[in-house]
């Protein structure tokens, strides 16, 4: 009775109290509500919405209905990174070994794709061998001689959240912003962290496209983070085009290695740099960002960003040869080009429609219990505002046959717009937002 009443509550705009959170927490984990209902819930939250002190109960209750990371006696900062999902985001991948490199501790904990975006863990899947089901025990060893884990939601940890993650996905009610703000903090504050960095993706790739909800969702996973005692700092970054040229799950492990060895894209390096400096200096390793920037330029060219990332790997039961040779990792059966179909300008490569591409060539998920090829996938050379010849290769199409080429080709035809003008792309970093404002940037 506790769920129908709380869905009928929802669904006439009324609240729901701090004990209705905590009690719906204990039915769900312990499996005593089901999913249909719950799936109702979360759509009459979708369309009602939740005030800020209801997100905080739901943040607390998913927060308290498991168990956290003790890390105090690390005796260093300990900082996470969390961004709101985007298409070829791979910065987690090169962030988390690079900040660890260079003094703080770094407990990520990550989800798997949620609807057109990927995910850090079907990533890391990609590696042969990689564990990411530890448990805190295991993930704590690894702090303490490593400073970095990646590892995904275990059991232990907010597990009503683990399981409304994958439900929000199969039922359409990702774009919430308490339900998002909720879910992410809930995670990151199970980490015992002394602070967060957020990359909030807008644009038309993003979960929340339009500034004003990007900066919404900001200020109030701030307030939530202020709440419990761990400050946040968060960049809002362009999702108008995807980060980067590898688009799924191996290669995107492949750009993320040539990242760490000083060879990644331009907008990947720019948006990890100014990441990691937040959290270098949140973590209390440098007293400002110029000369956080200055450590992770030296840690990337002396290859100890390289040699944390083979360190993880292998701790975590993964193939560490991947960061020598990215040929190890698993390769498609078919690559094919992508070419120009007229000259003209490169008006747009849209991210939503590249990451639905990705889905529909087996490297996402349409269901909960969808298997993932780790092989498939875009690699994009064109960039918006690119003069492009007619017959010039665009980008290269990953695919397991035949027919995912043809599907491929049909995606790239919808993502790529050559026109005779093109309009300028959304400033890759535009704002700063923290417990004292909002700062506008407007890094292109």
């Amino acid at each position: 009775m506790l769920a129908r009443s709380l869905i009928e509550r929802k669904r006439d705009r009324l609240r729901i109290s701090p004990d209705e959170w905590r009690a719906l927490a204990r039915a769900y984990s312990a499996d005593e509500v089901p999913d249909y209902q719950m799936a109702a819930l979360l759509m009459a939250i979708f369309c009602r919405g939740l005030d800020r002190d209801e997100t905080r109960a739901l943040t607390d209750a998913m927060l308290n209905s498991g168990a956290r990371l003790s890390l105090e006696h690390l005796g260093v900062g300990r900082v996470d990174k969390h961004s709101t999902g985007g298409v070829g985001d791979k910065v987690s991948l090169v962030l988390a070994p690079l900040v660890a490199s260079l003094g703080v501790a770094v407990p990520m904990i990550s989800g798997r794709g949620l609807g057109h975006t990927g995910g850090t863990l079907d990533k890391l899947d990609s590696i042969p061998g990689f564990r990411s089901d530890l448990s805190l025990e295991q993930a704590t060893r690894q702090l303490e001689t490593l400073r970095c884990v990646l590892m995904g939601q275990t059991a232990e940890i907010a597990p009503m959240d683990r399981k409304l993650y994958a439900l929000r996905d199969a039922t359409a009610t990702v774009e919430s912003i308490p339900l998002i703000a909720a879910s992410i903090m809930s995670k990151k504050l199970a980490e015992g962290l002394t602070g967060l960095v957020l990359d909030v993706k807008v644009g038309s790739g993003a979960f929340l496209p339009e500034v004003e909800r990007g900066l919404d969702l900001a200020r109030t996973m701030i307030r939530l983070g202020a709440d419990h005692g761990c400050p946040v700092v968060a960049l809002l970054t362009a999702m108008d085009r995807p980060l980067g040229r590898a688009c799924g799950n191996a290669i995107e492990v492949e750009e993320a290695v040539l990242a760490l060895r000083g060879e990644g894209p331009p907008d990947l390096m720019r948006v990890t740099y100014a990441l990691g400096a937040e959290m270098l200096v949140l973590g209390g390793a440098f007293p400002t960002t110029d000369a956080a920037r200055r450590a992770m330029e030296g840690a990337i060219s002396s290859g100890a960003a390289a040699r944390r990332f083979q360190e993880v790997i292998e701790a975590q039961g993964g193939n560490p040869g991947i960061v020598d040779d990215p040929a190890a990792l698993p390769q498609a059966a078919r690559c094919e080009l992508y070419h120009a179909p007229r000259r003209g300008f490169v008006a747009q490569v849209e991210p939503r429609e590249i990451g639905r591409g990705i889905a529909a060539l087996g490297g996402g998920r349409e269901k909960i219990a969808d298997r993932v090829d780790p092989t498939v996938g875009f690699v994009i050379t064109a960039r918006p505002g690119d003069w492009v010849e007619e017959g010039e290769p665009l980008a290269s199409i990953l695919a397991r046959d035949g027919q995912g080429v043809d599907s491929g080709r049909a995606t790239l035809a919808r993502a790529i717009r050559i026109a005779d003008e093109a309009e300028p792309p959304l400033p890759l970093i535009s704002h700063r937002v923290t417990g004292s404002g909002v700062e506008l940037l407007g890094d292109r």
